[in-house]
């Protein structure tokens, strides 16, 4: 099978700037890499909301990140448009991802953590509870929702300390409405 990825031109990026400013949803993604790399949480980040999502996998491979990805955000999938990931080999299968979401997946370009800003500053955030070398392996889900809750409650400064969760939920009602 042929891996293609779709890059982040200059250009996309400022589409994706455009349409963030529209209050249309675009998402980032990322591993948190356990002790010895024996399982891993992926994390999901809404660009505007802040507001985070996360599965664990037991491994990295393509097709269990793959899985939980979809699963993660399939509550969303009325509001996902665009999902952006590093080039890693864990994200091979995106084509899955399009098709099961309906969004696009666009890849950063390697070296280049900044065209991923939001989403490494919220891994930095997980990591205040699950510091490295956590083994998750040994993490109960009940863990990770507690985790997810206090970070999605907290406020702010950038929010005008409102918190990720309340935003989301205007976020959510307003495109219903």
């Amino acid at each position: 099978m042929t891996i293609t990825y779709q890059q982040l031109a200059y250009e996309r990026r400022c589409q994706i700037s455009a349409l963030k400013k529209s209050g249309c949803s675009q998402r980032e993604i990322a591993e948190i890499i356990g002790k010895g790399h024996s399982g891993a949480l992926v994390a999901i980040v809404e660009l505007v909301t802040k507001h985070t999502v996360s599965a664990q996998v037991n491994s990295k491979s393509a097709t269990d990140v793959t899985t939980a990805t979809i699963s993660v955000l399939n509550p969303f999938k009325d509001i996902v448009h665009t999902i952006t990931a590093d080039k890693g080999k864990e994200f091979s299968h995106h084509e899955k991802i399009i098709q099961a979401l309906s969004a696009e997946v666009y890849f950063a370009h390697p070296y280049s953590s900044w065209e991923q800003g939001l989403n490494e500053h919220t891994d930095g955030l997980l990591r205040q509870y699950f510091p490295k070398n956590t083994d998750f392996k040994k993490v109960g889900q009940i863990e990770v929702k507690r985790a997810l809750m206090r970070l999605n409650s907290r406020p702010r400064k950038d929010l005008d300390f409102k918190t990720s969760a309340l935003i989301m939920g205007e976020h959510r009602a307003a495109l219903a409405a």
